[in-house]
């Protein structure tokens, strides 16, 4: 067997990693900061423990698999899986709110019509079933198998729009605003969607329609909360890697790709060091690959729709129990989603953001029952470049977590007399929110191919197919796997 070099210690790419090692091969990981998990970051202080990345998990059975196929025991040998329910309490602009049911269709239809109305219910629940027709007819091409070489087929949008007639022309919706708009007709229901979007890094006023999969997935499959945190999770596939004989180097900042006879043949470290491999995985993005473009002038590339936008949060530790009853996640909307789209994706801060409360009920996360930890979230625009923000600005940044504390009021009432301390952690720690992979708009939101124009040279992680998110990561690991191990022959997982 051979020699893979992976580029990265994310998830994508320890899911890879865990995968080839099983399958035979020698498999080191070379990571430039001192840590595991990517983006799957963490805080902790004074007895107080913090996601600093994602803080649920939505379609384990990706990890269920990966634990399965690389030591044939159940990920929760590992970890303490527990359903998050509610799945989500939502608080909207004009002060009406609703808690919504885990993995419950029918639940979700009568909570909506008992708190926006006889009708709201039915048709979110209508919406539901138009991205299921959505979910059956695009999920394998985007999921479960390598990007197609003819991947402009996935250009089409799989969600069935209603036809709708406006003024001399019938219409369809093609963005997830229209959706709102003229599908559910209730702006409170327009704001739940725009949720979805902007938490996954999409600007509703352009996503194309078939990102109606991202709320379908969320409410089929569920909202799944792992105790200790979503570290404990990348902490479990870090330890698999080990135990199937993953070697790691920390410190190890891979300055580019080797080439020897057309193909990739190994990486080069900041040391000068190079180390021979017969395959390499680049796990983290394009930083790596020293100018290296894995791609042909026609293929899906990085950006083709929008730059990312960012994620900021701010972690609060209390005196004072935690309140009985206290839905573990609270999403507190803004009052006008559109202003908020433009200003993330327009370089500015939002005035009024979308805030995601986080309020585990887990003693693992404060030093007792007399604490709590609560963490504060909002889509906002990135770090730098032509679309960002100096997230370096020390004023910049207090100004916006005040911002999220008083945005996030309505939910958590007033907090400044429990608070002991808060820290803040902005795009410029922890980069950009990579979308998950959508059909439609022409195939602007797809991401890179796994496979590379260099033979031997492989894509993991949310930077490429199938996108961002926790579960996506562990897809695009699985795909590589695939690909080195079977060939391009390889068909997908099964």
């Amino acid at each position: 067997m051979g020699r893979i070099a992976v580029i990265g210690a994310g998830m994508g790419a320890m899911a890879a990693a865990a995968r080839l090692a099983v399958a035979g091969h020698r498999v080191t990981v070379y990571e430039r900061s001192a840590a595991f998990g990517g983006a799957v970051g963490g805080f902790e202080r004074d007895g107080f423990a913090f996601d600093t990345g994602p803080g649920l998990l939505h379609l384990p059975a990706v990890y269920r698999d990966l634990f399965i196929k690389t030591g044939k025991e159940p990920l929760e040998s590992r970890v303490e899986l527990a359903q998050v329910d509610p799945a989500s309490r939502h608080v909207f602009g004009d002060g009406t709110a609703v808690s919504l049911p885990n993995a419950s269709r029918g639940g979700v239809v009568s909570a909506l019509d008992a708190a926006l109305g006889a009708g709201a219910g039915a048709r979110w629940g209508e919406f539901l079933g138009r991205a299921r027709d959505a979910w059956d007819r695009s999920r394998r091409p985007l999921l479960e198998e390598p990007l197609w070489p003819d991947w402009q087929v996935l250009g089409r949008d799989p969600y069935p729009a209603l036809r709708r007639r406006r003024l001399v022309r019938t219409r369809q919706a093609r963005t997830l605003a229209e959706i709102g708009a003229w599908e559910l007709a209730d702006p409170r229901l327009a704001a739940l969607l725009d949720a979805y979007a902007l938490s996954y890094g999409l600007d509703p006023r352009h996503a194309p329609a078939s990102a109606a999969l991202l709320p379908y997935m969320e409410q089929t499959f569920g909202s799944w909360y792992v105790r200790g945190g979503m570290r404990a999770l990348a902490r479990a596939v870090y330890e698999r890697c080990l135990e199937r004989k993953v070697e790691f180097v920390f410190g190890a900042e891979v300055t580019g790709v080797v080439e020897k006879d057309g193909r990739a043949a190994g990486l080069r470290l900041a040391d000068s060091r190079v180390v021979d491999a017969d395959h390499v995985v680049a796990g983290a993005g394009e930083s790596g690959l020293g100018g290296l473009r894995p791609w042909q002038d026609g293929d899906v590339g990085p950006g083709a729709a929008q730059e990312a936008p960012g994620r900021f949060t701010v972690l609060l530790a209390l005196r004072g129990a935690r309140p009985e009853g206290t839905a573990h996640r609270t999403v507190v909307h803004s009052p006008d989603t559109a202003a908020e789209a433009a200003a993330v994706f327009g370089g500015a801060l939002a005035e009024r953001p979308t805030v995601t409360v986080l309020r585990p009920d887990d003693p693992t996360t404060r030093p007792d029952d007399a604490h709590e930890a609560v963490t504060l979230s909002a889509t906002v625009a990135p770090s730098g470049g032509p679309s960002g923000i100096d997230w370096t600005d020390g004023a910049l940044r207090e100004r916006c977590a005040e911002m999220l504390i008083a945005a996030a009021r309505p939910a958590t009432g007033d907090l400044r007399e429990r608070l002991l301390w808060r820290e803040t952690v902005t795009p410029a720690e922890t980069g950009r929110v990579h979308a998950p992979a959508l059909a439609g708009d022409g195939g602007r939101y797809l991401r890179p191919s796994n496979s590379t124009r260099l033979p031997g040279l492989y894509l993991a992680g949310g930077w490429a197919h199938p996108g961002g998110g926790l579960a996506h990561a562990g897809m695009s690991g699985a795909l590589v796997a695939g690909l080195i191990v079977e060939g391009e022959d390889f068909r997908g997982s099964q």
